[in-house]
Order: structure tokens, then sequence, then C-alpha cells
């Protein structure tokens, strides 16, 4: 049995992780805290656990094996690094922090001390790209050239657990806006999917919709649209807007020489293979989770397992840095107006 904390009560929390934590039998939620005490009390006794005043005496509970950080972005490095420290396992919410020093600090911190640190891109488990994955392995569309991926929904106002105050829209909280909130899976996505990691990034972040309750433009991107250069040669881009006032599109394209392969963009086949010679392969295996429909992200279940098993986790601190550094590098491009070189990066 995995006795667990989870530091931050939030919707992520609530909608994902402790009904899922709650769901697995390997797994017992012991305590909790988020910053509103009422909030923790109520949670704590909906799952049986204890609400802690502070996230540092959770931390010091020497039954607690492992954690979720699901606090927002700006506290992820600080309370990741003290749990680590204090010999729990963490598991911490997207994005992984809000520097690049943070990131790799976190990533230290979990080597030197013997832990496990596991970040929460929950897109590469789902059945349809696990899947994709399997078939462009088997070269279901030759060697892949190009992609376009996107990830857009009507922005984070409805997903806040507070509806009047959503720090999404806070810069000093968030640190950024749509690109590492929807951008980071993408380009967690296309790497886990074609093999190959982000090597250049040309991007442009802007605002162009979203307002505070002043009527002020938010004070992060709430659109990014980037050109990526994998390590291979492939060439895409990918789009994350929170001003996608109509369906969600969670859609990925990518083409190859002998076809292409589309990824959730049919509302009932989740893969589709569309051939050079006019063959088209249909999949029929789920759709996306959406803010408004929830399903099971397999993050939990992922967790738990490598705890159990005491295996590295798949999506580990170190994979997922890679992601990290090129949603760092499409912040600097729109900057400076210039393409960025992830090796170049310190």
């Amino acid at each position: 049995m995995i006795n667990v904390g989870v530091i931050g009560c939030g919707r992520i929390a609530q909608e994902r992780h402790l009904p899922e934590y709650s769901h697995n039998e390997n797994a017992d939620i012991l305590g909790v805290f988020d910053l509103n005490q009422r909030r923790a009390e109520e949670t704590a006794k909906r799952y049986g656990a204890e609400a802690y005043g502070s996230y540092e005496e959770l931390l010091n509970n020497p039954k607690i094996d492992a954690v979720s950080v699901c606090a927002a972005n700006y506290a992820h490095a600080k309370i990741t690094i003290a749990a680590l420290k204090a010999g729990k396992h963490v598991l911490c919410e997207k994005p992984m922090a809000v520097t690049l020093e943070q990131c790799e600090e976190m990533v230290r911190t979990a080597k030197e001390c013997g832990k496990f640190l596991m970040i929460g891109h929950n897109q590469r488990l789902a059945k349809a790209h696990a899947q994709a994955k399997k078939l462009l392995e088997e070269g279901s569309i030759g060697k892949i050239l190009t992609f376009r991926t996107c990830f857009a929904h009507g922005g984070p106002e409805t997903w806040t657990i507070d509806r009047d105050k959503v720090w999404f829209f806070d810069k000093s909280q968030s640190a950024f806006g749509a690109m590492a909130d929807l951008g980071i899976h993408k380009t967690d996505l296309i790497q886990f999917l074609t093999g190959q990691k982000v090597c250049e990034v040309t991007a442009v972040l802007d605002t162009l919709d979203k307002k505070t309750s002043d009527g002020d433009p938010i004070g992060v991107d709430d659109n990014a649209v980037c050109i990526y250069k994998m390590d291979g040669g492939i060439l895409g881009t990918m789009t994350a807007s929170w001003t996608c006032y109509g369906p969600e599109d969670n859609s990925t394209i990518l083409y190859g020489t002998l076809g292409r392969m589309r990824i959730y963009d049919d509302p009932k086949y989740a893969v589709i293979i569309e051939k050079k010679d006019g063959t088209t392969i249909r999949y029929e295996l789920d759709q996306i989770q959406t803010n408004d429909a929830q399903t099971d992200s397999g993050v939990i279940n992922l967790w738990i397992q490598s705890l159990m098993t005491d295996t590295e986790p798949e999506i580990s601190g170190q994979e997922a840095l890679s992601a990290m550094k090129a949603v760092f590098a499409a912040v600097q491009s729109s900057q400076t107006r210039r393409t960025v070189y992830l090796k170049e990066m310190r």
C-alpha cells in the first residue's frame, strides 16, 4: 500500500488526483493541504484523510510515502524540492516549474534524494495516442515528415475552483498562459509520438481576447503558435489557445511518406490512417478528455504502479525536462522575435 498526501485541493486535485487515488486499491490518501483551510477540511472528510495546516506539516508525517503537488505553478518547485528532501516521492502537476533552473533543480534533487519525480503529462496515456505510437513504430505512414498538433478550448475560467479569482490569469501565480497550460501537453505528446526532441522553436505568444475583471488584458498569453524543428529532421506546428469558443480542438495530424495519420479530429474514430494508395483504416477507441467530460487520466495508476514496482515512471522529471525547455524557448522566441535553438539555452 502506498500512503499519499495531496498538496493543493483545487480543481485538478478534485477531478483527477483525489478520485483516482481513491479508486486505486494500492493507494491510501492519508493527508491533504490547501491554502483554503475549509476546503482542505471538507476534502479530508470526504476521503477519510487528515487536513493539515501547512504543507510542511504534511511532509513531516513519516507514514506518507508520496505526494501529489497540485498547487499553482509558482509553488511547484518549492514544494516539490521540500517533499523530495523530506523523503517523499513526488507527482507534480504540469507545467513542471516556472524557470528552467527550477526544473533542473527538481530533477537534480530527486536524483540526489533517491526518490521518483513524475510530471502529470497525461496525453501520452490516452488510448488513441498509445495506439498511434504503436502504429507509427510499425511504419503505418512511413517516415514522418511534418505534423500539426493543437490544443484549444475556451479557457480556464470554467476549470478553476474559485470562479471569481482565476489564478491562471495572474502572472505572479501562473507565470505562463496557454503556452504552458496547454502547449506543454502537445509538446510532450509530439515528442512521444515521433520519438524525437524539439531542437528549434520559432513562436508567437499573444493575448488576443482574455480580460481581467477590470477589463484589462490578462497578464499572460491566451494564444501561442509555434513552429517546432525536431532533432531528427521532422518539422511541424503546435498551437495552444484559450480562445476556442466552440468545441475543444485536441487534434494531431502527422504526415509521412506513405500517408497521413489523424488523431482525435473525428467524432467517431479516434485514429484514422489515410494511405498514399487510397486505403483508409479507422480505429474506434475512445475520445479525448475535455474540461466538461472528465475520464480516468491514467496518471495515478501509472504513478502508483511505478512506486509499487520501484520503477522509474515513464513521465519522469528528466523526461519532462525537454518539453519544458521547448516551452521556455517559445517564450524567449516570442519575446526576441527570433528562432531559439535549445542547445544554446542556459
